[in-house]
């Protein structure tokens, strides 16, 4: 048994450390807003916070969450930063297929923490890691333009 912190509450999983901590998120704990996209840390899909940082739940053990807070695109409306960047998501139509979007909000909204005014360069770079099929990068880069209050910026 671990106990791990997600989303605010305390969850007892019977699971082992070493499994991935995306599949104890989804088949364990059911929350599947958490995407499998490539299973070695590329695409971005299974991103969510650590501690307020952007991991990769894909190639992090669950031993290496226990202790700490972990937060999944299902808490993201209650938080004011991630909040903001899913109300820029939603206005600028960001999203087509979907699959990879919880994953490009939880870096946005990591990246936005971090850099509340981000140059075009910070969000491309902070951003790199999250794989969009669709191609929708220019839409996700005016959004957390839009989400950092920065709108003027867009290009």
């Amino acid at each position: 048994m671990v106990t791990l912190t997600i989303n605010g509450q305390q969850h007892e999983l019977d699971v082992p450390e070493q499994m991935p901590l995306l599949w104890a998120l989804r088949d364990v704990a059911q929350l599947t807003g958490t995407k499998f996209g490539c299973g070695m840390a590329q695409c971005g899909a299974c991103t969510v916070h650590l501690d307020g940082e952007a991991a990769r739940s894909c190639v992090t053990p669950v031993s290496a969450a226990q202790g700490r807070a972990i937060s999944t695109i299902e808490a993201m409306e209650e938080d004011e930063v991630g909040s903001r960047v899913q109300q820029a998501w939603l206005d600028l139509g960001v999203a087509q297929c979907g699959y990879c979007q919880g994953g490009q909000i939880m870096s946005a909204t990591a990246l936005l923490k971090e850099t509340p005014a981000p140059t075009d360069e910070q969000i491309i770079a902070a951003m790199s890691g999250n794989l969009c099929r669709c191609g929708t990068y220019q839409r996700i880069r005016q959004a957390i333009h839009q989400a950092a209050g920065h709108e003027e910026e867009q290009a």
